[in-house]
């Protein structure tokens, strides 16, 4: 009887052992029941994987803008840099250029002779340089009568070494190069080395297949210009007196340059008188009204000098 009962409460504490229950047991069994829960209410609803993606993108975005106000805020905060002005026109110009435009009184019309005393006065340049003359015509170039265009020697010469081509087959005396195979086979290898070409009639012809490269440059012979004339000797002598040709430009003004600073005003007014005079005599008749806007005088890299528009 003693082994049975000693059998039957081993077989009772052997139940016992196997099957405790503890509180860790407990903790773990109710850890992974949540985890379920968790994953099948993830499936779908506010814990799915896409809702969770966006609360953090959104986040993430508030986050942004929080930032970006506050470092506005610390912009907003820093003390504002002074914004240096605009500089006139004057202020920017080169100091040799602001010492010469100081001679000039503002507002002030000069006479011609004033004006070009002024000029011979004003060169910012060391080198000897050309004293220009602008005047702004009530012209409309669109018009063909309107859109002025002629040629003048100059009583004191421009002060400028002339290269005088001639394409002629006799030496003209005067010419630099003369020839018209010399000249044509120069235009062939694209060499320019003449300031005025010169042609009779009967050889333009041979200089329209070079008319893009000399055209651009002014150095196509024209009747107008009288670069285009049987009297080639005379056309000679004059280009090396001193003819200039001016001719209106879009907006209406007139540029020609009438000597350079060593002339002495005397000459430069000369000159300048005989391209005045010249401008008043090609006057056109539909012009109705005020015919000069306005004349100015410029040494090359110099300040402007307004001319009292009676002098023309």
């Amino acid at each position: 009887m003693a082994k049975e009962e000693v059998t039957e409460n081993e077989e009772v504490k052997t139940e016992a052992v196997e099957t405790p229950e503890t509180p860790e047991t407990e903790v773990a069994e109710t850890a992974t029941e949540e985890k379920q829960e968790e994953i099948k209410t993830a499936k779908a609803g506010k814990r799915s994987e896409k809702a969770l993606k966006e609360a953090e993108e959104k986040q993430a975005k508030e986050e942004r803008k929080a930032a970006r106000a506050e470092s506005e805020e610390e912009e907003a905060s820093k003390p504002k840099q002074h914004a240096n002005p605009t500089r006139s026109r004057l202020e920017r110009q080169g100091k040799n250029f602001r010492k010469a435009a100081e001679k000039v009184e503002k507002g002030k019309t000069y006479s011609l002779a004033e004006g070009l005393e002024l000029a011979t006065k004003t060169s910012p340049v060391k080198f000897d340089a050309s004293v220009e003359l602008h005047v702004n015509l009530n012209v409309d170039p669109r018009h063909a009568d309107q859109n002025l265009r002629d040629n003048l020697v100059l009583p004191a010469g421009t002060g400028k070494n002339i290269r005088v081509a001639v394409m002629d087959d006799a030496k003209v005396e005067g010419a630099d190069i003369s020839g018209v195979e010399t000249i044509l086979k120069a235009l062939e290898k694209g060499e320019i080395n003449f300031d005025i070409l010169i042609a009779t009639p009967a050889q333009m012809p041979k200089l329209g297949k070079y008319a893009r490269v000399l055209g651009p440059r002014g150095l196509m012979p024209n009747p107008k210009s009288g670069t285009v004339t049987t009297d080639v000797a005379k056309a000679v002598n004059e280009a090396k007196a001193g003819r200039v040709e001016y001719r209106v430009d879009s907006t209406g003004i007139v540029h020609v340059a009438v000597g350079k600073v060593s002339f002495g005003a005397k000459k430069l007014e000369d000159n300048a008188r005989a391209v005045l005079a010249s401008l008043k005599g090609n006057k056109p008749n539909s012009v109705k009204g005020t015919y000069v806007k306005a004349i100015h005088l410029a040494t090359t890299m110099g300040p402007s000098i307004t001319i009292d528009n009676s002098e023309l």
